[in-house]
C-alpha cells in the first residue's frame, strides 16, 4: 500500500517559525515531525510516499531527498498554487495505480494501527475509511457522525438523514480511500476531499469510521506545539517504537 502526507500548507497560526521552516519539518525530540510520520509508515509496511508541496516546499524536498535514508521511496507533488485536500489528492492520483492508499494529514502526530484501519475498510466493503476519535467538541475539528455499525453518515452536517443511534466523533485526520473517491473531484483546482465524501454518502458508497484509541494532537499553534514536545519527552510518544522494525 502507498500513502500521502499532505504537507503543502502555510503554517500561518504557527508563525514566526513557520517564516523560515515549513510546519512539517519543526523538531519533536529532535526530528522533524514529518519524519515521526514517515518512520510510522514503513513501521506498518508502507514504503512508498508522496508528499505534496507548497509553502517552502524545497525545504522539506532537501531534508527528506527520494526516502532512502529512512528506507523508503519518497516523491513530490508539487503545488505553485494550493489545492486543497481534494484539489492535491487529485493531481497526486497517478502514483496510487489505481490500488487503496493512506493519507495523513501532515500536520498531526499520532499513534495509528494501519491493520485495524484495513480490517476495518475491507469488512466494510467500503471506498474508504476515516479516522475518529472521541472529542467533548468533535466540531471544533470537523464532526463525523457514525451510525450503530460504525460506517460515517454526516460530516460536519453533510451526508444523509438517519433513524437510530449515532454517535459523534471528530475526524482525526487519517483516511485510506481507494481512488475511485477522486473520480468526481476536479482537476487543477482547488477543493475539500470531505466534498468528495459527501457526495459517496449520498450515491450509497460505504465510508467506515475507525476509532483511533492512542495518542493524538494537532500541531497547529504555539501552545499545541508545545504541548507535543512535553508529550514526546514525557514518553507519551515514543520514536524508538517507530524506528524499531
Amino acid at each position: 500500500m502507498k500513502a500521502m502526507i499532505l504537507a503543502a500548507g502555510l503554517g500561518a497560526r504557527l508563525r514566526p517559525l513557520t517564516d523560515t521552516l515549513p510546519k512539517p519539518l519543526l523538531p519533536i525530540a529532535g526530528r522533524p515531525l514529518i519524519v515521526w510520520n514517515l518512520l510510522l509508515l514503513r513501521r506498518h509496511g508502507v514504503t512508498e510516499v508522496i508528499i505534496n508541496l507548497h509553502h517552502l516546499g524545497h525545504l522539506i524536498e532537501q531534508a527528506l531527498g527520494d526516502g532512502s535514508q529512512f528506507g523508503m521511496r519518497i516523491a513530490y507533488s508539487k503545488e505553485p498554487v494550493l489545492l486543497g485536500t481534494g484539489g492535491g489528492l487529485k493531481q497526486a492520483e497517478p502514483f496510487f495505480g489505481g490500488e487503496p492508499f493512506v493519507v495523513l494529514n501532515g500536520d498531526t502526530l499520532f499513534d495509528l494501527h494501519l491493520d485495524d484501519m484495513t480490517a476495518a475498510y475491507r469488512q466494510s466493503h467500503a471506498v474508504a475509511a476515516m479516522a475518529v476519535r472521541a472529542d467533548p467538541e468533535p466540531e471544533r475539528w470537523g464532526a463525523v457522525e457514525l451510525d450503530a455499525m460504525h460506517h460515517v453518515i454526516r460530516i460536519n452536517g453533510r451526508g444523509k438523514d438517519h433513524e437510530g443511534r449515532i454517535a459523534k466523533r471528530m475526524f482525526a485526520g487519517v483516511h485510506l480511500m481507494h481512488p475511485r473517491l477522486l473520480v468526481d473531484v476536479p482537476a487543477g483546482r482547488e477543493s475539500s476531499i470531505i466534498d468528495a465524501y459527501v457526495r459517496a454518502i449520498q450515491a450509497g458508497e460505504t465510508i467506515a469510521g475507525c476509532e483511533l484509541p492512542g495518542y493524538w494532537s494537532d500541531i497547529g499553534t504555539p501552545e499545541r506545539y508545545a504541548q507535543v514536545q512535553r508529550d514526546a519527552e514525557a514518553g507519551l510518544i515514543d520514536l524508538k517504537s517507530r524506528l524499531s522494525v
